[in-house]
C-alpha cells in the first residue's frame, strides 16, 4: 500500500476547498487596506522629528500627530465595527476608505500643526471603520478554523510589509520631504476603492436598530480628555486643578459610557462578550503587545534622529529587523495556530517581547551599541508581533457569533489602539520631565522601564491561566 493510500475502512483525508479567483481578489482588497495602514504607522512616525522642526512642534505636542490618529482609530472602532454589523460591511468599508484617502491628502497640503493633527485625527476615524469592517468581511467570508487561520496569516503578512515597506519608504520620502509620507498612501487607497468597489459582495444587515452616538461620544471624549490630562500633567502638575479636574471629568464620562451601555438598545459594547475569558485576555494581550511597542517606536525614533543625529533613512534601516521578521513569521502563524491552538502562541510572543525589552534595557548603559543591544532586541520584538498578532486577533474573534464579528474585531483593535495612546501618553510625560537628554540614553530609560512593565504584565495575564490549566489534570 503506497503511503498516499487510506487504510482499507478509513476515508481519505478530505481535501482544503480551494479558494477562487474572486475570493482571492477580495482578500487582496482587505490586505491593501491593512497595507495602508500600517505603511501610514511605520512612514509617519519616521517623519515625526522633520515635522516637528519644520512645523515648530515641541514632543509633547508632536505626540499628538500619533495619538490624534490613535484615539481617533481606537475611539470610533467600536461605532465603526458596529456600524458595520448594523448598516452592511461592504458599505461602511468603501465609504470609510474613501474618507480615509481624502484626510491623506489634507494632510500632505496642511502647514499648521493643529490642522495636521486634526487630519490625523479625520483619518484615524475613517480607519476606526475600514478596520473592523474589513476584518470582519474576513471572518464572515473565511468559515471558523483552517480556511480563517489562513487568511487571517495573510492578512497579517501584509500589515507587517506595510510596515516593513513604511519605514523604509519613510526614510526616502522624508529626505525628499516630509508631506510626501501624507501624499503617497492616496493612489494605493483610490486602487484599493475602485477594486472593492468591483469585487466585494454586497452583504446584508445582520441587525437591525439604532446607533448609539451617546456612546461613541463619551468614549471618545473620555480617552481624548484623559490623554490630555497625562500628557499636560508635568507642566501644569500631577496635582495642579486642571489635571485633577481633567483626570475626573475623563472618570465621568468613561463612567457615563458604562452606564449608557448597560441601558441602550443597541450599545457598541454588549458587555456579555466579554463573558468569554479567551476574547477579554486577547484584549489585554493587544493592549500590552501594541502599547509597548507603539511607545518603544516612538522613543527610538526621538533618541536616533535627534539624540545621535542619525538620518531617517539610516534609522529606517535600523528599525527593519522588526518588519522583515514579522513579514517572514507571519505566514506561518496560521498553521501554528491549527497545529497549538492561540494561547501558546500568545504565550511566546508575549515571552519574546518581553525578553526584546528586557535585553535592551540590561545592555543599553547610556550610549547603547547597535549590535550589541538594538539588534537582537528588534529581532526579538519582531518574533513577538510575528506570533502574537494573528493568534491574540483569532483568540479574540473564536466562538463569536457572525452578528457579532464586527464587535469582537473592533473591540480587539480598539484595545490595541487605547493602549498604545495610554502608554504613548505616559511616556510623553517621562520624556517632558527628563528634558533634553543630548544624545544619553540615560534620559529615556525611564521610558525603557515602563514599555518593559506593559509586555511583562501582558505576559503574566497569558501564563498564570495557561499554568493553572495544567496543574488541574494533575491534581485530579
Amino acid at each position: 500500500m503506497s503511503l498516499t493510500q487510506s487504510r482499507p475502512g478509513t476515508l481519505p483525508p478530505a481535501a482544503p476547498p480551494r479558494w477562487t479567483a474572486r475570493l482571492w481578489c477580495v482578500l487582496a482588497v482587505l490586505c491593501l487596506v491593512l497595507f495602508l495602514d500600517g505603511l501610514d504607522v511605520s512612514m509617519v512616525g519616521i517623519a515625526l522629528p522633520s515635522i516637528g522642526h519644520d512645523l515648530g512642534l515641541a514632543t509633547s505636542s508632536l505626540q499628538w500627530i500619533v495619538n490624534g490618529y490613535v484615539l481617533g482609530y481606537g475611539g470610533l472602532m467600536l461605532l465603526g465595527g458596529r456600524t458595520a454589523d448594523l448598516l452592511g460591511r461592504r458599505r461602511v468599508f468603501l465609504i470609510a476608505l474613501a474618507v480615509f484617502a481624502a484626510a491623506s491628502l489634507l494632510g500632505g497640503l496642511v502647514d499648521n500643526g493643529l490642522l495636521l493633527i486634526a487630519t490625523r485625527f479625520v483619518k484615524g476615524l475613517a480607519a476606526a471603520f475600514t478596520a473592523p469592517a474589513g476584518l470582519s468581511i474576513l471572518t464572515t467570508t473565511f468559515p471558523e478554523g483552517p480556511q480563517r487561520n489562513r487568511a487571517l496569516s495573510v492578512f497579517s503578512l501584509f500589515g507587517a510589509l506595510g510596515y516593513s515597506s513604511g519605514l523604509i519608504l519613510g526614510g526616502l520620502l522624508t529626505g525628499i520631504g516630509w508631506r510626501w509620507t501624507f501624499l503617497m498612501p492616496v493612489p494605493l487607497a483610490l486602487l484599493a476603492l475602485i477594486v472593492g468597489l468591483l469585487l466585494i459582495p454586497h452583504d446584508r444587515r445582520t441587525e437591525s436598530g439604532g446607533q448609539d452616538p451617546a456612546g461613541a461620544v463619551t468614549l471618545t471624549a473620555g480617552m481624548l480628555l484623559a490623554v490630555y490630562a497625562v500628557v499636560t500633567a508635568p507642566t501644569t502638575g500631577w496635582t495642579s486643578a486642571a489635571t485633577l479636574g481633567s483626570f475626573g471629568l475623563a472618570g465621568v464620562l468613561l463612567l457615563a459610557f458604562v452606564l449608557i451601555e448597560q441601558r441602550v438598545g443597541n450599545p457598541l459594547v454588549r458587555f456579555g462578550i466579554l463573558r468569554q475569558a479567551g476574547t477579554v485576555r486577547a484584549n489585554l494581550s493587544m493592549i500590552a503587545l501594541m502599547g509597548s511597542y507603539i511607545s518603544f517606536q516612538f522613543m527610538m525614533t526621538l533618541f536616533l534622529q535627534d539624540g545621535r543625529g542619525w538620518s531617517p533613512l539610516r534609522m529606517a534601516f535600523a528599525l527593519l529587523p522588526v518588519g522583515l521578521i514579522v513579514a517572514v513569521g507571519s505566514p506561518l502563524t496560521g498553521r501554528l495556530v491549527d497545529r497549538f491552538g492561540t494561547a501558546p502562541l500568545i504565550i511566546a510572543s508575549m515571552t519574546s517581547s518581553t525578553l526584546g525589552y528586557v535585553w535592551f534595557l540590561v545592555t543599553a548603559g547610556s550610549s547603547p551599541d547597535y549590535l550589541l543591544a538594538m539588534f537582537p532586541s528588534l529581532i526579538l520584538l519582531g518574533g513577538g508581533f510575528a506570533f502574537g498578532y494573528s493568534a491574540i486577533t483569532a483568540q479574540a474573534t473564536e466562538g463569536i457569533d457572525d452578528s457579532e464579528q464586527g464587535l469582537a474585531s473592533g473591540l480587539v483593535q480598539t484595545s490595541g489602539q487605547v493602549g498604545a495612546a495610554l502608554v504613548l501618553a505616559v511616556l510623553t510625560a517621562m520624556l517632558a520631565q527628563a528634558g533634553d537628554s543630548g544624545g544619553d540614553f540615560t534620559a529615556y530609560r525611564p521610558g525603557l522601564n515602563l514599555v518593559t512593565g506593559v509586555a511583562a504584565t501582558g505576559l503574566l495575564l497569558n501564563l498564570i491561566p495557561a499554568l493553572r490549566l495544567r496543574r488541574r489534570p494533575a491534581e485530579r
